[in-house]
């Protein structure tokens, strides 16, 4: 299973906007603790800037295989034995590494703009954190298509307990 995972806040035009300047625009540490309960023990893909914009102390991800798509054919992490990193010219290389990874019968794809876009025709799941926030910024997620996608589950509501946390919920949805 091919899973999309990410939180998205809302622009005052409406987009779902999931950064600004490489960087998250809220805390919500449960949204983080959601995402690390689900992906661990299993591979992760992202793009080169999601992956540079990580704190190197979180890099790479533990736990998981890491995917980074990166156009560069000469780049290579730094050596780590936290958790494996590979690297694809491509979503589609990205997917194929993945699948074959440890835990790789369940592939989360966490971003940025254009691996969700590349990503998506070839998920059957996505995971989507919603942040009750108005948020300018200059990274979007994808459109969730009704036609294409079924919300499978729709969470409640919740306060985070960062100093003034913002309202979210989780939805999930499945490919129809």
């Amino acid at each position: 299973m091919i899973a999309l995972i990410w939180a998205q806040a809302r622009d005052a035009a409406g987009r779902p906007v999931i950064g600004v300047g490489g960087q998250i625009p809220w805390r919500v540490p449960e949204d983080f603790a959601h995402f690390r309960r689900v992906t661990s023990g299993h591979p992760v893909v992202m793009g080169r800037r999601t992956w540079d914009s990580l704190p190197a102390r979180s890099r790479p991800l533990p736990g998981r295989t890491n995917v980074v798509v990166t156009r560069d054919a000469g780049w290579s992490p730094a050596a780590d034995d936290a958790a494996p990193v590979l690297a694809a010219g491509s979503v589609v290389r990205a997917l194929g590494l993945a699948r074959r990874a440890p835990g790789g019968e369940q592939v989360w794809v966490m971003g940025g703009s254009q691996i969700y876009a590349a990503a998506l025709g070839h998920a059957d799941r996505l995971v989507v954190t919603e942040i009750d926030a108005q948020v300018e910024g200059d990274a979007f997620a994808p459109a969730v298509d009704v036609a294409r996608w079924r919300l499978d589950v729709d969470g409640a509501w919740a306060v985070s307990s960062a100093p003034d946390g913002p309202r979210f919920r989780v939805r999930e949805y499945a490919a129809r």
